[in-house]
């Protein structure tokens, strides 16, 4: 893998820009960061929290899912999110304009009588409507951890609504390239869910053991799901942290390849180029963003150029 940059603060979120640059979150530091092809880095915004999850959406703006803040701990030159920041901001869904930085709240907890505890990861359907999970908040003094869920959203700030419920620590969320089917991955359950779209914002009832959706991937051993993307032939890649590296995971549940890192804390993948062939990962504990040529196109996502 080749380095793009480094010393970025828990870098996620990452997006492929038409200009070859990538558009990602610096959650540790509160702010949006482009990195361009060079590995030379500009500030896009800083709204602050936790940045974490963003999209383009169809005006061409950035969709923010701010979780609120982590604390974190830092040892051996690893960074670690720990708990509930101790000045938490609260969850949101954001709005940035790429060229002023301006920064406005599209949803915040209690809009359509909706929780907000920590909005994760997005992505936009074709319809204008997204939708993202809310991974929620561990509170280390309370021993206590929010029950959350899966929400869906429109772009012009008229609709939020939990539309499954609970979801175990959902972090990466996709859509198959026919847009039919939502994946979620969860964190500490490790689990790979399916869900089947059966209108905008909307999921049929099948469920199997321990709630809704449809299980499809879990892997043995002592390891933890962060976020996902989507390759143009459908399979899963999902960022695997403890193991170090990304799984990638076929339609019908079957391991097809695992590609190491050497991060614990890898966390995201993008994909950009004119054949979609360059992934981008984000080695989040060590705040680096590599690059390298992958073995099959990566899904070109809606409002994308």
């Amino acid at each position: 893998m080749e380095l793009v940059t480094d010393g970025l603060r828990f870098p996620e979120g990452p997006v492929a820009m038409d200009d070859g640059s990538i558009v990602l979150v610096e959650i540790a530091a509160g702010r949006i960061t482009r990195v361009r092809s060079d590995g030379t880095k500009e500030i896009v915004a800083e709204p602050g929290g936790g940045p974490n999850g963003l999209a383009i959406g169809p005006d061409g703006k950035l969709y923010v899912c701010n979780n609120g803040g982590f604390n974190y701990v830092e040892s051996g030159g690893m960074l670690a999110p720990h708990g509930i920041a101790e000045d938490y901001s609260g969850g949101r869904i954001e709005r940035i304009d790429l060229e002023t930085g301006a920064v406005e709240t599209l949803y915040k907890s209690g809009d359509f009588g909706c929780t907000l505890r920590g909005p994760n990861d997005i992505v936009f359907d074709a319809y204008g409507g997204f939708w993202f999970t809310d991974h929620g908040k561990q509170n280390f003094e309370t021993r206590c951890h929010d029950i959350v869920g899966i929400f869906y959203a429109k772009a012009d700030g008229s609709h939020l609504e939990e539309v499954i419920f609970p979801s175990y620590n959902p972090n990466g969320v996709g859509l198959s390239p026919d847009g039919k089917t939502l994946y979620a991955a969860e964190t500490f359950t490790c689990r790979l869910t399916a869900f089947n779209i059966i209108a905008p914002g909307k999921v049929d009832d099948a469920a199997g053991p321990g709630g809704p959706g449809i299980p499809l991937y879990r892997p043995a051993g002592y390891k933890f799901f962060d976020s996902l993307g989507m390759e143009a032939n459908g399979n899963i890649c999902v960022a695997t942290i403890g193991e170090c590296g990304i799984s990638v995971v076929s339609p019908a549940g079957e391991l097809v390849e695992f590609v190491e890192t050497d991060d614990i804390f890898t966390t995201n993948i993008c994909w950009g180029g004119a054949d979609m062939r360059t992934a981008y990962i984000c080695l989040s504990g060590t705040g680096r963003l590599v690059k390298t040529e992958w073995a099959r196109p990566g899904l070109r996502l809606e409002h994308n150029a």
